[in-house]
């Protein structure tokens, strides 16, 4: 009589911690060599020095705010309407590239919000931006 040889069939096995710790490691190698990467893009050169040079290159932002009873805050302090030009003035005296940010409440007076940024405008401003928030549910 013939011996029927009965073997177990095995299924492959996935083994998943192994392949984490790949990706990881993936993760952590791509995020520094991209580090390097965005330094070496640059080229070295020997700049000349000067008394005068900027050591900021980041703008300077300065935030205008239009309350809903109509009080401006020039850089969270309050100023009166008469006096914003003057802050403007001396804002862009210290810096031409100076951003301003209008910050209007929802439910301020649209006069005073385009009062404030008409001042802006005459006084010679280049960079304004007006601030608000993203829509719940918006995509960004």
């Amino acid at each position: 009589m013939r011996r029927r040889n009965f073997r177990e069939e095995r299924q492959p096995l996935v083994m998943i911690i192994p392949m984490i710790d790949i990706m990881l490691f993936l993760l952590v190698f791509f995020m520094i060599s991209t580090i390097y990467m965005v330094q070496t893009n640059t080229l070295q050169v020997s700049l000349p020095q000067a008394t005068s040079a900027d050591k900021e290159t980041r703008p300077t932002v300065v935030p205008i705010t239009v309350m809903v009873d109509g009080t401006i805050l020039f850089d969270k302090e309050s100023v009166p309407s008469g006096e914003l030009a003057s802050k403007i003035h001396a804002a862009l005296e210290s810096n031409k590239n100076v951003v301003f940010v209008l910050r209007g409440d929802r439910a301020a007076r649209y006069e005073s919000v385009v009062a404030v940024l008409d001042l802006l405008k005459r006084s010679g401003a280049k960079h304004v931006s007006i601030a608000t928030e993203l829509k719940a549910g918006a995509n960004p």
